[in-house]
């Protein structure tokens, strides 16, 4: 069996990156992405390799696919942390002899159990000094909407989401590489996804909406 944290653990631990509206309930596929990606950094950063182990077990579970042939060959070249990175990364802070290598052995070997058809993704390419526009998309009223994206770690990812008006509806701009965003929209709309960067050079990002 499995050993891990609690969800409701995991629910408390601080997410520098990852805004939590009100109004959002559960742990959606897109936020639980959204806090793998800040266990795993929080992770490296406290040398915890339990932390890391967790991150890997929930990416697992995300079963996170590439949208297409296009976004899965960007993907091996500078696309999502992988859990099977995640688990080396555990492995390489634990002594020969640590119980953590047994649970790390554990997700290796665990079934994918999360959601049936996991979130998909794409790769996107975002220039220094500029603005990544994604316009049109369309979101039901009355429902939960969500979007994430997903950087290299040390990266500044920003996100603003703005409706039909041009009004900012949610936004993200903690300094971290992973962005967040969650709004109700109040009737059937389209709406245009701001990403940019506070730090130089180009960045490749993961972009996923539901």
């Amino acid at each position: 069996m499995i050993r891990s944290l609690p969800a409701a653990l995991l629910l408390t631990l601080p997410l520098t990156g990852v805004a939590r509206p009100a109004g959002a309930e559960g742990l959606t596929p897109l936020r639980q992405a959204a806090l793998s990606a800040e266990l795993y950094s929080l992770g490296l950063a406290q040398g915890d390799a339990l932390l890391i182990l967790t991150a890997a077990q929930m990416r697992k579970n995300l079963d996170l696919q590439p949208v297409n042939a296009a976004d899965a060959a960007a993907d091996a070249a500078f696309g999502l942390q992988k859990w099977e990175a995640m688990i080396s990364r555990a492995l390489d802070l634990l002594p020969e002899q640590d119980p953590l290598r047994d649970l790390a052995g554990d997700i290796v070997g665990q079934s994918y159990k999360g959601v049936i058809s996991g979130p998909v993704y794409r790769i996107e390419t975002l220039s220094s000094g500029a603005e990544a526009r994604h316009g049109d998309l369309s979101f039901r009223g009355g429902e939960y909407a969500e979007v994430y994206a997903e950087s290299d770690p040390g990266t500044d990812l920003n996100l603003a989401v703005f409706d039909e008006a041009g009004l900012q509806v949610c936004s993200d701009t903690d300094p971290s590489h992973v962005a967040y965003c969650g709004w109700t929209p109040v009737q059937d709309g389209s709406f245009t996804l701001v990403l940019s960067t506070g730090t130089g050079g180009e960045t490749h990002y993961v972009l996923m909406t539901n």
